[in-house]
């Protein structure tokens, strides 16, 4: 169905609709997804997200750009609030010839004089125009339409003036003979009785359309005994952006950082996906070369976790619920929430129990009697294939960048960010925090590294230099944080070593700083991202508790 004729169906609708306003295509698209049948695209809302006033100041055609932009991204018919028709009856002819060319379906005009002032400021000393001149600027409109079904809806100003109901009673009755398809009665009261008023003597001569912003708290319930048509929420996504972007902004100016506020925000997924990115991806296969680089995840949660006591008696510790949810469901949804999803977990202790959906299993059932590494071998030994009797490494395996990390490790979404944007060819997260993990007196994997972050000079990158829990607090630059980041050029060489480090004597119970030990003496060199908390290493009840907190 057209968007006009679906507008055409909302405006005579037995039922009262709702419009949402919006400014621009991405908030066209929220109000749309949100589901609302319409869009109101406000004046006030286009010219303030342009920077400038309501009063005409930005020019008509630049209106119709950013209404061509909504237009594209949505479905649902468009209302224009066209001011005053950006001029005479030959401009507003103009303007409904380019309207129906963007697929807008309607457009309301309001009896004021160009350039027009936002009703609400200095309402009263507004001047009205012409009642015959603004009708044929209704005539000329109507007539210049090529699409029957395309709709003018005349704003009556006449409350705003000051000008009262007769007033307001006789330019409606003006306007619908010259043409309107519906009347927009307009008020600044802070309640409804002018509009109340109005439409008990108007009655159903015309669908009446309102915008109750001033007049907000009236239950919706009075509008629809009153038989309105159409109620408008005029600027409310501008507003509720608008209060966001200010708190935002004031807290990255005093903070100075983004750590308070990444979590709190959409993520950039978000804006992808209404902008129409899967759709670019999917046209992409069609047309281009296949490209982009892919992301393996391998979290390793095959121990039990005895120092939780009971709470891991029927359960590993990757199941332990904080905040209503297993551990392993928040690491996932990190992960999943940077885009990555191919995510294999290693289970051993109770392994039924870890089964959650979407996810490659891999059981280590020789949890027990071996470490971190041979869990580890264990995945990506799953990731291989076999051809002609030989082991090598799958096509889909080495094209894909290779994260580790722990189950039982919270962490904000951000960390596995700044992996993904690191170009070395292996790469760690450390936390120059680590002073409290020793004050508590709990396991922690210490880094020394080529330099401290007190003396980092910027844009200089920071080489692992070896890995313990016993280091000397003098030779201690940060906590290891339990992520490592291969890239997916080296995946098949670190596999291989891998092999090779756990086939050695006890090889089978080492643990990651082992391997990431092996590495630095081998000559390789592992990249240091130094960063500040954000995450949490669960070994007792009492993380469990500060856990709740931190998701």
């Amino acid at each position: 169905m057209k968007k006009t004729t679906r507008f055409k169906q909302l405006l005579t609708s037995p039922t009262l609709e709702f419009l949402c306003e919006a400014h621009n295509g991405l908030s066209a698209k929220i109000a749309e997804e949100a589901g609302f049948p319409g869009i109101w695209a406000s004046g006030l809302s286009i010219s303030a997200q342009l920077g400038v006033r309501d009063s005409n100041e930005a020019s008509w055609t630049q209106v119709l750009e950013v209404l061509e932009f909504m237009s594209d991204a949505t479905t649902v018919p468009i209302l224009l609030d066209g001011d005053t028709g950006y001029g005479n009856f030959n401009n507003m002819r103009r303007l409904v010839r380019k309207l129906e060319q963007r697929g807008i379906a309607a457009v309301c005009i309001e009896d004021k004089l160009f350039p027009k002032t936002n009703s609400f400021v200095h309402g009263t000393a507004q001047p009205l125009a012409d009642m015959e001149e603004f009708c044929g600027k209704i005539k000329a409109g109507k007539d210049a339409q090529t699409d029957p079904d395309f709709c003018i809806i005349a704003r009556v100003e006449a409350f705003i003036a000051g000008w009262g109901l007769k007033e307001a009673l006789r330019r409606a009755e003006a306007y619908r003979r010259a043409g309107a398809d519906g009347i927009l009665i307009h008020s600044a009261l802070s309640v409804p009785d002018e509009v109340l008023a109005f439409k008990k003597e108007w009655g159903d001569r015309l669908p009446v359309v309102i915008v109750p912003t001033k007049y907000y708290t009236t239950p919706t319930e009075v509008f629809r005994q009153a038989g309105f048509s159409i109620v408008i929420w005029a600027n409310h996504l501008l507003r509720s952006a608008l209060a966001a972007m200010q708190k935002t902004a004031a807290t990255l100016y005093r903070e100075q950082n983004l750590l308070s506020i990444e979590d709190k925000i959409a993520p950039v997924s978000e804006v992808f996906r209404l902008q129409g990115q899967e759709e670019l991806d999917r046209a992409e296969q069609l047309y281009l070369p296949a490209s982009g680089r892919k992301v393996e995840a391998v979290v390793l949660a095959a121990a039990r976790g005895t120092e939780l006591g009971d709470l891991t008696g029927e359960k590993p510790k990757a199941m332990v619920e904080v905040g209503g949810q297993p551990i392993l469901s928040h690491i996932v949804d990190a992960y999943n929430g940077a885009g990555i999803k191919e995510i294999t977990v290693v289970r051993g202790y109770r392994k039924e129990k870890v089964d959650l959906p979407n996810l490659k299993m891999v059981d280590n059932d020789a949890y027990a009697e071996t470490g971190e590494l041979w869990s580890l071998k264990l995945a990506l030994d799953s990731l291989r294939t076999l051809d002609s009797g030989r082991a090598k490494v799958s096509k889909s395996i080495a094209e894909k960048d290779l994260i580790v990390s722990y189950g039982d490790v919270l962490f904000r979404k951000y960390i596995l960010q700044i992996l993904l944007d690191s170009d070395a060819e292996y790469t760690i997260v450390v936390d120059v925090n680590w002073q409290e993990s020793r004050n508590r007196g709990r396991f922690a994997d210490y880094v020394e590294c080529s330099e401290p972050f007190s003396r980092l000079s910027l844009g200089k990158p920071v080489q692992l230099v070896r890995m313990a829990s016993n280091l000397p607090p003098e030779e201690i630059h940060g906590e290891w944080m339990g992520f490592l980041r291969v890239r997916g050029s080296k995946v098949h060489e670190f596999h291989t070593r891998l092999d090779r480090l756990v086939c050695e004597e006890r090889g089978r119970q080492l643990r990651m700083h082992d391997l990431l030990n092996r590495l630095v003496a081998d000559g390789t060199e592992v990249r240091v991202l130094y960063t500040t908390g954000n995450w949490m290493d669960i070994d007792s009840v009492e993380d469990l508790v500060l856990a709740a907190q931190f998701v």
